[in-house]
């Protein structure tokens, strides 16, 4: 489901724990083929062939959710997004971390208000987002 990619999230750079994440995707877009994977996520099948290809980092948490969805062992897409966003808003409250402190710890140029707006689902999160923020609140946590 994305947040679980990684066992230990904490001990990965940011660009290893997207990389987990796209391994899990291109697992499913392997075992479905990338034509149907485009057909029934509804991603155009240049992005199907991307992530079949090789590393995406501005693959949207929606895309990838729409792509493990394919999975029959999985969740529909809305139910991976949302337990995601629970995961995250989970691991903030646990490591009492507020936006400010996750926007001024990673590597991405987002004020406190956009991490807060692509943790919520007001507006879009990538795949390099999403692995800045879960490593930098794993990290937290492990303390």
């Amino acid at each position: 489901m994305l947040y679980d990619a990684a066992s230990e999230p904490a001990s990965l750079s940011p660009a290893a724990l997207r990389e987990a994440y796209e391994n899990q995707l291109r697992t499913v877009v392997d075992d479905v083929g990338v034509e149907t994977a485009a057909a029934d996520s509804g991603l155009d099948r240049d992005t199907v062939t991307a992530v079949a290809d090789g590393p995406v980092p501005d693959l949207r948490v929606t895309d990838a959710a729409a792509l493990l969805a394919l999975d029959d062992d999985r969740p529909d897409a809305e139910t991976i997004v949302l337990e995601l966003r629970d995961h995250l808003l989970m691991a903030m409250t646990t490591g009492v971390v507020d936006v400010d402190t996750i926007a001024s710890n990673v590597d991405l140029d987002l004020s406190g208000q956009e991490v807060q707006q692509a943790v919520e689902g007001r507006s879009a999160m990538t795949l390099e987002q999403l692995a800045a923020i879960q490593r930098f609140l794993a990290s937290r946590n492990d303390r």
